[in-house]
Order: C-alpha cells, then sequence, then structure tokens
C-alpha cells in the first residue's frame, strides 16, 4: 500500500504512473477524505488545547469539561472511520512502475529482453498437450472435472510422477546452487496475509474464501512468504534473505474468462515453486536480475528453449514494480511458465 503522505505530496506522479497502467484508482475521493481528516485534527488538537486550559483553572465549570469530553470523542470516532475509509481506498491504488518498466497499453507493448536454446521446426502441426496429455494417459480432464468441476484435472501414473520429479528438481537446484532457503508455508492464511500481499480488497472475487475462519487458500506462495517477516523488524547485516517454496495454489482465474480455456494453464488449482527476497532497497534491482537468471537455469538445465519478457505498465501486476516473464515457447507452440 502506498504511503497516504506519499500520495498527498506526489498526487500527478501516482495519477500518471495509473494511468500508464491502463488502471483506475480512486485518487480524488482520497485527496478529498484526507482534506476532511486534516480539518477534523485541527479542530481535535484545539479542542484537546482548550480541555487542559480548562482543567488548570480550579473553578472551572464542570459542564464545560464534559461537553469538550464528549466533543473531542465524537470527532476520535470521526477521525477513525476517515482513517479506515482512506485506508480501504489507498490499497486500490496499484504500486508506481520502476522507472525502467516500459510504458505500454496491452500485452503486445511487452518487449523481448533475450531468449535462449534453438527452437524445433517440425514436418507437421503439433497437437496440443490437453491431446497429447489425454492420448498418452498422463492427465485426465473428464474425471477432474467429474471430482471438482471445470478447469480442474488429475494428472496419472507418469503425468502425476513428472509433476512431482519437476518440483523437486526445482527446490534441489535452488536451495543447493543458488543459496535459497527452502520453507513450506501453509496453503491457508489469514485475511491479513492477503491485504498485505495486495490481494486484498482487489483481487477478493478471484480467491478462496473459508468464511466460518475467514482463512484464505493462497494464490501463490508469494503470499506467505510476504508476510514471513511481518511485524518484525530485522536486524542489520542479515540481509538478503532468499527463500524458496513450494505450494498447490487455488485461483479462480474470473479474469481470464474466454482466454486459454482448454488444457491446464488456467486451471483454478496449479503447483507452483516461488522465489523470493527480501533485500536492501538499494540492492533491489540487482537481486531482481540474478533472481531472474536463477529462474533462467531452470530451462537451460531441462534444455527447453525459451525467452525473457519484460512486462510492460499495462501488463504489470497490481503489488509490482517491475516484472519479467519467461515464455518456452516453440514456432507453432507458445505456454508462459509458472
Amino acid at each position: 500500500m502506498l504511503d497516504l503522505k506519499f500520495v498527498r505530496e506526489n498526487i500527478e506522479q501516482v495519477r500518471q504512473a495509473v494511468a500508464n497502467r491502463q488502471d483506475s484508482a480512486p485518487l480524488d475521493e482520497i485527496v478529498g477524505l484526507d482534506q476532511k481528516r486534516r480539518q477534523k485534527l485541527l479542530k481535535l488538537e484545539d479542542l484537546r488545547h482548550q480541555r487542559k486550559e480548562a482543567a488548570r483553572e480550579k473553578n472551572a465549570d464542570k459542564e464545560t469539561g464534559r461537553d469538550l469530553r464528549a466533543a473531542i470523542r465524537g470527532l476520535e470516532e470521526e477521525v477513525r472511520s476517515l482513517d479506515e475509509q482512506i485506508e480501504a481506498l489507498l490499497l486500490q491504488i496499484p504500486n508506481i512502475p520502476h522507472p525502467t518498466t516500459p510504458v505500454g497499453k496491452t500485452e503486445e507493448d511487452n518487449p523481448i529482453v533475450r531468449s535462449w536454446g534453438e527452437t524445433k521446426s517440425f514436418d507437421f502441426k503439433p497437437a496440443p498437450h490437453w491431446k497429447l496429455g489425454e492420448d498418452l494417459g498422463i492427465i485426465d480432464f473428464e474425471r477432474g472435472v467429474k471430482l471438482s468441476g471445470s478447469r480442474f484435472y488429475v494428472l496419472k501414473g507418469l503425468g502425476a510422477r513428472l509433476q512431482r520429479a519437476i518440483i523437486s528438481f526445482m527446490l534441489d537446484m535452488h536451495t543447493a546452487e543458488h543459496d535459497y532457503q527452502e520453507v513450506y508455508p501453509p496453503f491457508l492464511v489469514k485475511r491479513e496475509c492477503m491485504v498485505g500481499s495486495g490481494n486484498l480488497p482487489k483481487f477478493a472475487d478471484n480467491l478462496y474464501h473459508d468464511e466460518e475462519d475467514d482463512l484464505w487458500f493462497v494464490p501463490t506462495a508469494e503470499v506467505p512468504i510476504t508476510n514471513l517477516h511481518r511485524a518484525e523488524i530485522i536486524p542489520p547485516g542479515v540481509l538478503p534473505i532468499y527463500y524458496v517454496a513450494y505450494t498447490a495454489c487455488f485461483r479462480r482465474e474470473k479474469m481470464s474468462a474466454g482466454k486459454d480455456t482448454r488444457g491446464i494453464k488456467r486451471g483454478h488449482q496449479f503447483d507452483k515453486v516461488e522465489l523470493y527476497k527480501f533485500t536492501e532497497p538499494s540492492a533491489s534491482d540487482d537481486e531482481l536480475e540474478k533472481l531472474l537468471n536463477d529462474a533462467e537455469q531452470v530451462c537451460q538445465k531441462l534444455g527447453l528453449p525459451y525467452r525473457v519478457k519484460q512486462l510492460c505498465t499495462a501488463d504489470l501486476g497490481f503489488a509490482s514494480q517491475k516484472s519479467y516473464d519467461i515464455e518456452m515457447w516453440a514456432p507453432a507452440v507458445r505456454s508462459g511458465w509458472r
């Protein structure tokens, strides 16, 4: 969440950043409520001063004192209400893009940074993964739908074994070669974890929620890891901290209706290995590039050709300043990697 003072003092920069993202945010409403809040704070300060002065007088009117206390309590409640309203609105403002993030209007404006490996050419039309998977008996879409509904699937035999092997391969590589510490977090988290990672309130409709206990299924391991050190003070000299985590991930995928609905790409449940770093702000840019290189090595070791795209402002994640996508690719078939 952007700091209210930053928004107040840099309102045009924030307004332009939101526009560059092809997004919207209640900036005018925030500015109006902030002005109202500051006026009430001035009035509250004046009433508190009057109360102190009245308390010093030996023959102070008791009724006046009661009236001042009541007025102060009323104003304090109004300020608390305004604080809550402002915070709820601030949570709807996306992060400010990094200066090196290209400005764009659609995902078509994402520049290709580099590519690796030779793409294969075929003298036949390659079959999509959903047909290959069913023909090989490693993916069962019909039984996935029978068990849980649309956009669920069952991995069988070598399909399930391959999934497990790739997860283990990634975890072992990043812990042994890149000095990440493995963590295995819960798949359900508290509401404040979703707020702290930028998922609530913006993406509430895209998340699975247990209403009775107010627990939320993680859409990515990024959510619990972001909150791993929440409300803690990390001593000097400890950063950077590298984490790698596997979780099952759950998304309702409402925002992707009609996009890539066949196969496993837009499933409601999928497995993901997440790389995450806590670092000093001054080292953040360099650490991001190192993290990207660590992720690329997964594809290189598996011999999978890929290309790296930098996401433009319009395709940037809500909480992100700068992002890359690694796409495994071939002349006839492309798919995002997650």
